[in-house]
């Protein structure tokens, strides 16, 4: 909870100085996130560390990166209140535009104070934009402007998912966008899952699956929580668990796993018993799953290279893999509900140069199965250009082995062509799911 701020009068229109105030560290750091995703076209994620340089309080540096989010995630309702205060619209860009939106979805959304939300945003302009910012936050506030209760998406993507999908999951990812979701958790040893879901307040919904709520995401930093210390579980979402788990790896098995990063299915290979080879073409994001690996105590030859370029160094020469995972680079619109920033990104949008790579990675990683061995492609978009069209142009070379429904686990029903596609609104009633698309394929 903010601390209460000294008062703000909306109706007073003379401005008063603002020192500096419990609350603006976080709102700077949030408007240079929004600035990095919006204006430079970087993921959210990526603009953490530069964004939130010189932010010393965790407490400041989260709720920077929350009130950012829930920027992204209520843009379109929130640009159209500031248009409707405006004389005429502000350039998408513009600094007013953007301290008015953490104004508001910081009052709207996150519950402060109407003066709170008044005294942490004028700090953030100067002069004219100041006085602007001052007069839209106070005329939306005098006429309790609100927020529908279900949040608007872009429109190119209410568009082409009521298109690919259908009306009715378009409107359920617009729901499953309005609040964070729920944390999911892979555990390292699935017979521990009722352990650890009782010490996390969780609820399994699969063997070696948790899910933690948002009261207690949001309440305390993960690595505080029970198991992590122990190396129990790492952060992983249920539809990101399901290519491995539809694997069928066996112990022993020799298992490539390409574009690894960040490595949560490089552990649960590795947790399987697998020899794992993971492969990423960033030896610094490969940092962040040699820390992973080393906390849970499991092992995987990492190699930082390029697929396309890489090749599988064996004494025999034929550098084979009983399994390969190509869980290949893409638009992640899948990831939306935690990710919010995917929908307002340009490769989101411009699918070509990713297509082109998947389809690549794919012929390429098909070269490297032994006969009778399993290749399983996924994805985490929503859109078929990156999933369902890519796994067809392989099939010629490379029979699919269709999923029947009884592999399937949590009542997932395979599509008429044999592929997993998990969609908004899928177990929506526990919580639901991110967007996935699973292909199985079998060398003959």
């Amino acid at each position: 909870m903010e601390a209460e701020i000294a008062s703000f009068e909306p109706r007073v229109q003379r401005e008063k100085p603002v020192q500096a105030t419990q609350g603006v560290p976080a709102r700077k750091g949030a408007l240079r996130l929004l600035m990095a995703v919006l204006g430079r076209g970087t993921p959210l994620e990526l603009a953490l560390e530069s964004a939130l340089d010189g932010i010393t309080l965790g407490a400041d540096r989260a709720l920077a990166r929350h009130l950012a989010a829930t920027v992204l995630r209520w843009l379109p309702d929130l640009d159209a209140l500031i248009d409707s205060a405006t004389p005429k619209p502000l350039p998408d860009d513009a600094r007013a535009r953007m301290v008015l939106r953490i104004a508001l979805a910081g009052w709207l959304k996150l519950g402060t104070p109407q003066h709170a939300a008044v005294a942490t945003a004028l700090p953030l302009v100067e002069g004219g934009p100041r006085r602007l910012v001052h007069g839209v936050l106070g005329n939306l506030m005098r006429g309790n402007a609100t927020l529908p209760d279900v949040p608007h998406l872009p429109d190119l993507f209410a568009i082409r998912w009521a298109m690919d999908w259908g009306p009715d999951v378009a409107e359920a990812a617009a729901q499953s966008l309005a609040d964070e979701p729920a944390t999911d958790l892979t555990c390292k040893d699935p017979a521990e899952t009722e352990k650890w879901a009782q010490a996390l307040g969780g609820v399994s919904l699969l063997p070696g699956h948790i899910r933690v709520p948002r009261s207690k995401a949001l309440g305390s930093a993960i690595t505080e929580w029970p198991g992590f210390v122990e190396g129990a579980w790492w952060v992983q979402d249920l539809a990101a668990s399901l290519p491995v788990r539809l694997m069928g790896v066996q112990p022993g098995d020799r298992v490539l796993d390409l574009c690894a990063a960040p490595g949560g299915k490089t552990l649960q290979l590795a947790a399987l018993g697998a020899e794992v080879t993971a492969v990423d073409v960033s030896d610094a994001r490969l940092d962040r799953v040699r820390e992973n690996l080393a906390r849970v105590g499991l092992t995987a030859t990492l190699v930082a290279g390029d697929a396309l370029r890489w090749e599988p160094a064996t004494a025999s020469g034929e550098g084979l893999f009983d399994r390969i995972l190509l869980d290949a680079p893409c638009s992640a619109t899948g990831i939306f509900r935690r990710h919010p920033d995917v929908l307002h990104l340009k490769g989101s949008r411009d699918l070509t140069p990713l297509t082109l790579l998947q389809a690549a990675l794919l012929r390429r990683a098909a070269g490297w199965l032994k006969p009778g061995g399993t290749l399983v492609y996924a994805t985490c978009s929503l859109d078929p250009r990156e999933g369902e069209r890519i796994a067809e142009r392989v099939v010629a070379t490379l029979p699919r082995r269709p999923f029947e429904a009884g592999e399937l686990p949590l009542g997932l029903v395979p599509t008429a062509d044999g592929w997993v596609r998990t969609l908004p609104g899928t177990l929506a009633a526990d919580g639901g799911m991110d967007g996935f698309f699973i292909g199985r394929f079998r060398k003959l």
